[in-house]
């Protein structure tokens, strides 16, 4: 008895074939060969850029003309604010600068401190003044002369500069002494007035005296 044998298929790989399988590769294959131009993804990543470089462009033209008007402004208000923050300062200055002379004040109308040999040349200065006419000169004698006073010269000088006395009014007052002694003329009782030997009124003071009694 002969068994009848079915010849097999030379190629065993068809029989497993599946028409879906294969139609998808096929479509794998026809997209991964497609040109670069034709592909979705290349034009939405150009697209993408674009949008990129339109908006930085577009940030990078508002930044660059806005500031235009308020860099003057700023420039203005800051050039006005040191002017009006200046006046204080002057001010301060100027307060800084009254200050040390409203403070000296004091210290320059302070008396000044005295030896008790310069206080007691200084009443007695002050004695012969009120009592009759004395020239400076005059004055500073009478109180270092060995007849008269007895002060140091350095004392005697001292009342004198600092006596209350107008020197002018002495020699007026002197001046009339005279004339109430004796008769003078005018030429005469300015040179009494004004000689080394006589009152040692200085020339302008007898010369002022005379004046007044004349």
């Amino acid at each position: 008895m002969s068994v009848e044998t079915r010849p097999r298929d030379e190629n065993p790989q068809q029989e497993s074939r599946n028409p879906r399988a294969e139609a998808k590769a096929a479509k794998a294959y026809a997209k991964a060969i497609r040109p670069w131009y034709k592909k979705k993804r290349w034009w939405a990543a150009a697209l993408l850029l674009i949008i990129i470089i339109a908006a930085a462009g577009g940030g990078a033209g508002s930044d660059n003309s806005k500031p235009a008007v308020p860099e003057n402004t700023s420039q203005d208000s800051q050039s006005e604010k040191p002017a009006a923050q200046g006046e204080p300062a002057a001010e301060e200055e100027s307060a800084a600068q009254e200050e040390p002379s409203a403070q000296e004040e004091p210290a320059a109308q302070e008396e000044p401190a005295m030896t008790s040999g310069q206080e007691n040349a200084l009443e007695s200065a002050q004695s012969y003044v009120d009592m009759t006419g004395f020239s400076k000169a005059g004055l500073i004698q009478q109180l270092s002369s060995s007849a008269g006073e007895g002060f140091s010269k350095a004392d005697a000088t001292f009342a004198a500069n600092n006596v209350d006395a107008d020197w002018n009014k002495e020699a007026v007052e002197s001046a009339q002494s005279y004339l109430d002694m004796t008769a003078f003329s005018k030429a005469g009782l300015i040179e009494q007035l004004s000689s080394s030997a006589g009152e040692k009124f200085t020339p302008a003071q007898a010369r002022y005296a005379a004046n007044k009694v004349y």
